[in-house]
């Protein structure tokens, strides 16, 4: 009976302690999501936005001409709900493309900006055409606000990249024996007062590929999506891999078809 009353009594404290923790951690989530909608108001994105439509109107390039003729899915110069419908394939260039790397064909073709030069400074994004790039990507994007993502799967290269994109998603390796999936793979993960999503789905309205690009607080950066994966090879402790790759590419069409019917709230805001 001692035994049992001790065995109890540690259940109970052992409960109440958990139950403290998860307390002071969902107290800990609230007030982050309060902070964030306090600065939502004043979303330091929106000067990102602003310059990306300057950019898009201006005349630039060896060809001093507007991107307002690029062909983002829907046409020359249609915006809205194209973001929420990439990466998909395009007929002129005979591959899948996502928003960014799409950006750089209209760069190349209308304006005449060396491609070679865009894609080198395209990692680089708080300077030159890398700044610019930013710019842009988050003006167009931002016009698809509040559209829901249904990426195509009609294409043969379309399916290839979501199965390879999979594939990728789930591959450990590294030092650590990372995955995308090791983060992102199950309901309810979280790292240290993070909230990770479950990307093997649709993980809800303003969630995964629904809210990149994103201003981050942290390190004052307006972030898109390829660099999101980026960094998160980096964490992984995996050899980064090349602005516009098929890898992220491929990353990106699995994770946005698993994404189908979820809002885009772009531009969101991150810690």
């Amino acid at each position: 009976m001692t035994f049992d009353v001790r065995h109890a009594a540690l259940l109970l404290g052992g409960a109440i302690a958990l139950g403290a923790v998860q307390a002071q951690g969902n107290a800990a989530i609230d007030g982050i999501n309060k902070y964030r909608e306090m600065l939502q108001d004043g979303n330091p994105a929106e000067l990102f936005e602003m310059k990306g439509e300057e950019l898009w109107k201006q005349k630039r390039g060896p060809k001093n001409a507007s991107l307002e003729q690029c062909d983002l899915g829907k046409g020359p110069g249609v915006l809205k709900g194209v973001f929420t419908e990439l990466p998909r394939f395009f007929k002129d260039t005979g591959k899948v493309q996502d928003l960014e790397t799409r950006l750089i064909t209209c760069m190349v073709t209308l304006q005449g900006f060396n491609e070679a030069e865009l894609y080198k400074a395209a990692p680089s994004i708080g300077k030159g055409e890398g700044a610019n790039l930013v710019a842009i990507t988050t003006y167009v994007a931002t016009q698809s606000k509040g559209e829901r993502f249904n990426l195509s799967q009609t294409h043969a290269q379309e399916k290839t990249m979501y199965e390879v994109g999979k594939r990728l998603f789930f591959q450990r390796g590294g030092p650590h024996d990372f995955a995308c999936s090791s983060c992102h793979g199950v309901d309810g993960g979280r790292i240290r007062l993070q909230e990770l999503p479950n990307l093997t789905k649709n993980p809800g309205d303003g969630v995964g590929v629904a809210a990149w690009p994103a201003y981050r607080v942290s390190n004052s950066q307006m972030w898109t999506m390829q660099k999101r994966l980026n960094d998160c090879y980096r964490q992984q402790r995996f050899p980064e891999p090349k602005f516009g790759s098929d890898a992220t590419i491929a990353l990106q069409v699995y994770m946005g078809v698993n994404a189908k019917g979820a809002e885009s709230i772009v531009p969101a805001i991150k810690r």
